[in-house]
């Protein structure tokens, strides 16, 4: 029988599996409208819980954790991402915050080169084309796209997605150049031939394709400027499978616009739900609503280690996953 005296509250629902075992082993409170919680809701559930299992639609600040109260001693985040989370302040209140790395690194380089593919192949035109019942049939010089191979890939961000997707990129043919907080150990260098440039300015005009996989900080929120944008070359493209906040939106419809880009593919946006008109209504841009872990494996297993990290804190020990705060 889960113990009662333990209580875990759930924000989003979860797979039926993940749900399933979170049941067996705590007393669960889950979300069965799949509704995101409101921020009396979620302060609510933090007051009842001693651990709330978030997502990235719950935004954590420091004005809702002041009201958590007493009870709540971990938040075990669904997903890698903590950008929504006041990491520091949640440790300053003794609440640990965990999360669930590397599950889905595979499953979002995959959908990178999938985007790599789609932009610059032009799949959306292609199928709009074939949608609107207009298709003429084939011709020589219709919807030609970009050659992948032999293009060169600037990864910002060389982590465990980065790192996939350079593993990827070279099986396609493409030269790997990164940008990194620092270098990769040479080893993995030498297996990706991959160059690094420790200053992004010196690899934006390099890169024909800018895969963007770097975590959202304070230092890197809109790293990806007017300024920034402009330093590349106007047959480029960029791929976003990280965060929205780490581009300038405005900045990027500008330079799409106005043909200082070749095109864009985005699985996220810097204006979450509301979905930038322009960039849906541009040939060359492909959107997509956030998929780069949306496969059923990555997903279970998500939720299988957000399970061992309250389970390794409900037995006393530290979560195997925890983040760690700035401070």
């Amino acid at each position: 029988m889960p113990n009662s005296d333990f209580k875990v509250i759930v924000t989003r629902k979860l797979p039926d599996t993940v749900e399933a075992r979170l049941q067996e082993l705590f007393d669960v409170e889950l979300n069965e409208s799949d509704v995101p919680f409101s921020s009396d809701q979620l302060v609510s559930a933090m007051q009842r819980a001693d651990v709330l299992v978030p997502t990235l639609n719950d935004q954590i600040d420091d004005t809702v954790l002041a009201q958590a109260g007493d009870r709540l001693k971990l938040l075990a985040n669904y997903g890698s991402g903590v950008d929504h989370i006041d990491v520091d302040a949640a440790h300053a209140q003794g609440i640990l915050v965990a999360n669930s790395p590397t599950i889905s690194s595979a499953d979002t380089a995959d959908m990178t080169i999938a985007l790599i593919l789609a932009v610059m192949r032009r799949f959306k035109e292609g199928s709009t084309v074939m949608e609107s019942g207009k298709w003429q049939g084939w011709a020589p010089s219709a919807l030609l796209g970009a050659r992948v191979s032999g293009k060169t890939l600037g990864i910002l961000g060389m982590g465990r997605i980065g790192t996939a997707l350079a593993e990827r990129a070279r099986v396609f043919g493409l030269n790997v150049h990164y940008h990194n907080r620092s270098k990769a150990h040479p080893d993995t260098e030498t297996r990706l031939n991959a160059t690094y440039h420790d200053s992004l300015h010196s690899l934006l005009p390099e890169a024909d394709i800018l895969a963007v996989c770097c975590p959202l900080t304070e230092e890197t929120q809109n790293i990806l400027d007017a300024t920034a944008l402009a330093q590349m070359k106007p047959t480029a493209f960029v791929v976003n499978t990280a965060r929205g906040g780490l581009i300038d939106e405005a900045a990027l419809e500008d330079a799409l616009v106005n043909g200082r880009l070749a095109g864009a593919a985005l699985d996220v946006l810097a204006t979450g739900t509301e979905v930038n008109q322009t960039l849906c209504d541009l040939p060359n841009v492909m959107l997509l609503p956030h998929m780069g872990s949306a496969t059923q494996e990555a997903r279970h297993e998500m939720g299988e280690t957000v399970i061992l990290n309250i389970k390794m804190h409900q037995d006393g020990h530290r979560p195997p996953n925890m983040v760690i705060p700035n401070v």
